[in-house]
């Protein structure tokens, strides 16, 4: 029985995952995509084995006794209409290589090391947390960011695997820019944030990713196959995203 993890070559053998072209091309897509936060990640190497430990390192606090949040994580979750515009305290920052937004009321508001976390439990804070996730994993940190900002579970297994066979040049600049997004599905447990991206061409793709919230913070769940998105789509027409200030 073939395993859905080794894909057929034209010879009719089965080949490790991380000899077959699909991802040998998005790792490709990788060193020069945009940063749509969008870490494909999709080659992996048979030294680095799913389900490896991760080194220790900073680590995001646990609920309290009482069920709250860790300390110094406050967030205002009272706004739980789907955005209709971004939030006017959007600030731009470079990580790894490319301008993301941050937000001082839908997050992140903390940071502890690499990680930046502490995102409002409302549909914005779905958004901010699909972007800055995304883009910490073309970063050197990427490790300690996946141990404590990935959902658990076969998809981080085989990221982690994939990702580790990458080599860490430092951050690769992109003329691609974030335009905008749209969530697509909201629940307090779970959300679908579509990134909208507008390449060096001036067109514009999307690129869906999965949040899901843990009790303490939102998490990036990664696809089975160990992608953290789940399609790139070219974009016609923008009706219906909601577009950062100033882009």
């Amino acid at each position: 029985m073939r395993s859905m993890f080794a894909p057929v070559d034209e010879t009719g053998e089965e080949r490790p995952f991380w000899q077959h072209r699909r991802w040998q091309l998005a790792a490709t897509f990788l060193a020069v995509a945009l940063c749509t936060g969008a870490v494909a990640a999709l080659v992996g190497s048979p030294a680095a084995a799913p389900g490896a430990a991760a080194p220790a390192g900073p680590a995001i606090g646990p609920l309290t006794p009482h069920g709250d949040r860790p300390q110094g994580c406050r967030t205002d979750d009272s706004g739980q209409r789907l955005p209709t515009e971004s939030p006017r305290d959007i600030t731009w920052r470079a990580l790894n290589g490319a301008q993301t937004p941050l937000s001082a009321s839908a997050g992140p508001v903390k940071t502890t090391g690499p990680l930046l976390w502490c995102f409002a439990h409302t549909p914005m804070g779905a958004v901010m947390a699909a972007h800055t996730i995304s883009r910490q994993m073309s970063g050197p940190h990427w490790r300690t960011v996946s141990q404590q900002q990935l959902v658990p579970g076969l998809g981080r297994d085989y990221f982690d695997a994939m990702r580790a066979s990458m080599p860490d040049v430092g951050p690769v600049q992109t003329a691609n820019e974030l335009a905008g997004f749209l969530v697509v599905r909201y629940s307090p447990s779970t959300a679908t944030v579509r990134v909208l991206v507008r390449q060096a061409n001036l067109v514009h793709v999307s690129l869906d990713y999965v949040v899901d919230w843990n009790g303490v913070d939102w998490q990036l769940r990664p696809l089975r196959s160990g992608g953290l998105y789940a399609r790139v789509s070219p974009v016609v027409s923008l009706a219906g995203f909601v577009l950062w200030d100033g882009v």
